[in-house]
């Protein structure tokens, strides 16, 4: 005769706090390790709090959905330019380019002399502006990839060499034609088809500039042969040499595509500036920083290999809506002071727990 062993015994009421535990951990290991799910949590947390003070009556100006539409104006050329850096840092070998706001001010002063005095047609004017991008940027990949240059210190040098040719090219002066000024309609918020009438109005220069921007580069870097080219050469160049990449032709070709966003750019900025500004890439902290900034932010490692799309989106529109609420809780422009402050808080945030993340589960995406 056999006897069945009795079955272990379970206590109900622990089951359920083992449970709750396993979920908590679980959404923590998320939180940690997965960059996309930490920039959405901090959105909604950003959002969460502009919309409690707004309430409350300690803005200045009501923060509501129509508010953060509006400002989304700024977000185009941010992500944008953080999606130049994207490509550029995931090459690998310190890759950075400092001359990124150096080239909107140049290619947006070519675009004010082709559009705005010569004449020339607005896909033409545009046209140029993406080539001159994509030349300047070409010097930088062909001094980092083909002479050998650290990226640190050519795109340096070239931005000195960029922003002073912006400066003398039209003796200091914007370019503001009647045909330049006419460009801000680029930039106004329109009302979407069917469902217009229930979300707020959007910038048109999102739909114009950032999503086929985004669109392109994703296509790039996740669906193409160039992706996986460019993010094997971010991890390791030597192993991608022997296995027949061309290293530095790939790499070359990471300064020159961020050279062309730039110079789509440009011609953002000259419609939202209503003219051609020898400075509109340079002018007070630039345009470089905050968008090596964004990248790094949105999961770009500094060291090459390692980026997503996704997360420099998400970390553009959270230092977006983050800046638009700092610049409601203080009078005049006292909190253009704390914008900076902000920004670096959220980068030493997301580095410390990075830091966790290695410690805790080997490693963050």
């Amino acid at each position: 005769m056999t006897t069945t062993a009795p079955a272990p015994q379970v206590n109900p009421e622990s089951a359920p706090a083992g449970a709750s535990e396993s979920l908590g951990s679980r959404l923590l290991r998320a939180v940690l390790t997965q960059r996309i799910v930490l920039l959405a949590v901090l959105i909604v947390l950003v959002v969460g709090v502009d919309f409690v003070l707004s309430a409350g009556g300690y803005m200045t100006a009501e923060y509501n959905f129509d508010y953060m539409a509006t400002v989304l104006i700024d977000a185009v050329p941010l992500a944008m330019l953080a999606l130049a850096e994207l490509i550029v840092i995931v090459s690998g070998r310190g890759g950075i380019d400092l001359s990124i706001g150096a080239i909107v001010s140049l290619t947006g002063m070519v675009f004010g002399f082709a559009y705005g005095e010569w004449g020339w047609p607005f896909w033409a004017g545009l046209l140029l502006a993406a080539a001159v991008g994509a030349f300047l940027g070409w010097i930088n990949g062909f001094l980092v990839a083909r002479l050998g240059f650290p990226a640190l210190i050519a795109t340096l040098a070239t931005y000195y060499a960029f922003k002073s040719l912006a400066v003398v090219i039209n003796d200091q002066q914007p370019i503001s034609t009647e045909s330049i000024q006419g460009l801000d309609s680029m930039t106004r918020s329109v009302e979407l088809p069917l469902i217009g009438q229930f979300i707020p109005n959007i910038p048109l220069g999102v739909f114009t500039f950032l999503v086929p921007t985004v669109i392109a580069v994703w296509l790039f870097l996740a669906r193409g042969t160039y992706g996986r080219r460019i993010y094997s050469i971010g991890t390791n160049d030597v192993a991608a040499r022997y296995s027949g990449i061309n290293v530095a032709g790939t790499r070359m070709r990471a300064y020159v595509l961020a050279g062309l966003i730039a110079g789509l750019v440009s011609v953002y900025v000259t419609g939202e500036f209503f003219s051609a500004r020898p400075d509109a890439g340079t002018s007070g902290n630039g345009m470089a920083l905050p968008a090596i900034t964004i990248a790094v932010l949105g999961g770009v490692a500094i060291t090459g290999g390692i980026g997503r799309v996704a997360g420099v989106v998400l970390a553009t529109l959270l230092i977006t809506w983050l800046n638009a609420g700092i610049l409601l809780s203080f009078e005049g422009n006292d909190g253009t002071q704390y914008q900076l402050l902000a920004l670096g808080v959220v980068l030493i945030v997301a580095a410390l727990l990075n830091g966790m993340a290695n410690r805790r589960y080997g490693g963050a995406r």
